[in-house]
């Protein structure tokens, strides 16, 4: 079974569309990782954010629709 991280900044509206869209789209659980204070997240995730990984380390970037986010979940 896959875990999933939810890479994000503050204060970022993308990042908010993407936590409702994996609420309505009834998402497994996931954490969520800030990359602002990390330089190594910021400098892999910066202008991507947000991304969804799969503890495999399959990402999915923003904009992601409700049926990528499922497909990613099986």
């Amino acid at each position: 079974m896959h875990t999933f991280t939810l890479f994000q900044r503050d204060d970022c509206h993308l990042c908010d569309q993407a936590l409702a869209l994996l609420a309505q789209a009834r998402f497994p659980d996931f954490t969520s990782a800030w990359i602002d204070d990390d330089e190594a997240l910021e400098a892999r995730y910066g202008t991507r954010v947000p991304v969804l990984r799969r503890s495999d380390g399959v990402e999915l970037d923003w904009p992601f629709t409700e049926q990528a986010a499922r497909d990613l979940a099986r």
